[in-house]
């Protein structure tokens, strides 16, 4: 059976999507599954063992740029890409408009959420077969229920497995970014030393966990041997980062990185802590031991999902909010009050009960 999955982004959208595909492949002996995706997350989409082909559609960047993408000819390649070959079924698992519009470029049957169910639902006019599916779950459980309705197998008795194999990732001191390695962080990665992974970037100001709250975990960490990772993209993130490692040998800042390189880093971790970031939910997909927090945002229908994976989340009465800007403390640019609450000895209990 030849299957077009359509989930064009975000990250924590890919991932939630890899349970589905582990039931479809396991219900599905031969399975061929090919997988439309923004570009950004390709590499992610490929990391399923189900996944055949990933066709590539930067749909963010061509909407921006629509005429250099027509007289380019990119628009006319994702075009003959997506119509190359018939398909027994095209799942689109997003259920938007400009989802909806690619899947509609594939040939085969379209399938998606109906239109009680839908995102927006005025694309489940474009599919041939509706499935209802309410947004009462976690959106991991909803595509599941979408996969197994849309190819005809029950979930009964199917434990949700992202189909992830996590392995110590094999560390090259000069791939990582670093000519000398500083000072003893050789010597702990020769002899297989545990470290943890502190996901502290966000696109959202109020999203963010305070610097004193890492640092006090940070130490906390150093105190049980543990070495501790950080990623920094920007400027802000990396001036972040750099606070959180100041005066703290445990702590390194690693280079930037791709989402490839980023990948086997989270699986071979001993823990992850992450704010709300789609680089948590790879993490607790993996099976890592994985503390999110939670302030804004709520974590109900598109939180982490996996094995290993909790959530701490604000206790304020204006929480979630839902809002870029803190209402209570507008000023804030770093570690909104909601945040601000959860202790760093909290995160830290959390995280060694999982680990246990």
């Amino acid at each position: 059976m030849k299957v077009l999955l359509v989930k064009l982004s975000s990250l924590g959208d890919v991932v939630h999507t890899f349970p589905a595909l582990t039931d479809a492949m396991a219900a599905h002996p031969g399975l061929q599954l090919d997988w439309a995706v923004e570009e950004a997350f390709a590499p992610v989409a490929r990391l399923h063992p189900a996944v055949r082909n990933t066709i590539v559609v930067p749909l963010r960047r061509m909407l921006r740029k629509p005429l250099k993408a027509l007289r380019s000819g990119e628009a006319g390649r994702i075009r003959a890409a997506l119509g190359a070959e018939r398909y027994d079924m095209v799942i689109d698992a997003q259920g938007l408009m400009k989802s909806a519009a690619v899947a509609a470029l594939a040939r085969g049957q379209r399938h998606g959420f109906d239109r009680a169910s839908a995102r927006e639902g005025l694309a489940a006019l474009t599919y041939h077969r509706r499935h209802h599916v309410p947004e009462v779950e976690h959106m991991a459980v909803r595509i599941r229920k979408l996969f197994a309705a849309a190819l005809g197998y029950s979930l009964d008795g199917r434990p949700a497995d992202a189909g992830l194999s996590p392995t110590a990732p094999v560390f090259d001191l000069r791939r990582e970014g670093f000519a000398q390695a500083p000072r003893g962080l050789e010597a702990t990665r020769q002899a297989g030393a545990p470290y943890l992974v502190f996901l502290h970037g966000t696109t959202w100001p109020t999203k963010t966990w305070t610097r004193a709250g890492w640092r006090a975990l940070a130490e906390q960490a150093g105190a049980a041997g543990l070495d501790i990772r950080l990623f920094a993209h920007g400027a802000t993130e990396r001036d972040r980062a750099e606070a959180i490692a100041e005066g703290l040998p445990n702590v390194h800042l690693l280079p930037p990185q791709t989402l490839e390189t980023l990948a086997p880093v989270i699986a071979g971790a001993a823990g992850v802590v992450s704010a709300d970031t789609g680089l948590g939910h790879l993490a607790a997909a993996y099976g890592v031991p994985t503390v999110g927090l939670y302030g804004p945002t709520d974590p109900r229908l598109t939180g982490l999902y996996g094995p290993r994976a909790v959530e701490l989340k604000a206790t304020r009465d204006c929480a979630p909010c839902e809002k870029a800007r803190c209402r209570i403390a507008p000023e804030v640019t770093e570690g909104p009050p909601c945040l601000a609450d959860i202790s760093a000895a909290a995160v830290w209990r959390a995280l060694v009960a999982l680990r246990a």
